[in-house]
């Protein structure tokens, strides 16, 4: 799984908020087509790679792709069955926390309606609502 860090400076943190707008990563920055995020939420890092293989596949060997949303979250969890204290869970997974109007995905190098099937098949793989963006709409 490559959207997990390989080291991390705290091993477990807070949940923290999931409300809000993205402030950064917002526009097409990299590539002619983008993924926008329409929905706040965590997107776990087999999520994200679940995406990246339906969208490389579809694409083939064209175009280039860019992936903006990295899971650098511990989400912790307690064992089953498991009596209250005694401290908090293991790390379970890993999470990106997304934001509303993030861009998730772009890429370039390929035609439009290819791109978009891509994104649609990626989409799919995603526990967000979200919408396909491109740099010259933009």
């Amino acid at each position: 799984m490559p959207f997990i860090p390989k080291r991390v400076k705290y091993r477990k943190a807070q949940r923290g908020r999931r409300d809000g707008i993205a402030t950064r990563g917002y526009m097409v920055n990299f590539g002619e087509y983008g993924l926008q995020a329409l929905e706040n939420g965590w997107v776990t890092s087999n999520q994200l790679e679940a995406a990246r293989v339906a969208l490389t596949r579809h694409i083939r060997r064209g175009g280039r792709v860019y992936f903006r949303a990295f899971a650098d979250k511990p989400v912790t969890k307690k064992a089953a069955e498991t009596r209250m204290g005694k401290g908090k869970g293991m790390v379970e997974t890993w999470v990106a926390v997304i934001r509303r109007g993030k861009i998730l995905v772009e890429m370039e190098g390929i035609p439009g309606e290819l791109a978009k099937n891509a994104m649609r098949l990626a989409a799919s793989k995603l526990p967000l609502k979200t919408r396909f963006v491109s740099r010259v709409a933009a």
